[in-house]
């Protein structure tokens, strides 16, 4: 299981927010949330991971602390590393183990969001 040790990294979790431009026209940005601390876990193996890595997308598991904040990420949001910019759009969100202290989030990077 994840320890305090290992959330190494700082991402931030961003909301997508609809807009409408002056034409009626809907546009979306996303509005930067929070910041936390994370563990960012590459993943490996397996007969899809090796397809999706021949595709140029490359799924990795966040782990965050469960909080008040935590809790309302949804997977229309993005997580992003904030030391090297790299985006990663979310495909899932779990308790691992339901004792509410961790969120494994999948996520995939070189896909559109």
């Amino acid at each position: 299981m994840t320890t305090a040790a290992e959330l190494r990294h700082r991402v931030a979790f961003d909301k997508r927010q609809d807009i409408t431009d002056e034409y009626g026209n809907w546009q979306y940005n996303f509005v930067e949330q929070f910041v936390i601390a994370a563990k960012i876990q590459a993943r490996f193996g397996g007969e899809i991971i090796l397809a999706e890595r021949l595709t140029g997308r490359q799924p990795v598991t966040i782990v965050v602390r469960q909080s008040d904040q935590t809790r309302t990420i949804a997977v229309d949001w993005r997580v992003r590393d904030v030391r090297y910019g790299v985006e990663y759009a979310i495909r899932s969100i779990v308790d691992p183990d339901d004792k509410r202290q961790w969120l494994e989030i999948l996520t995939e990077t070189g896909v559109a969001q």
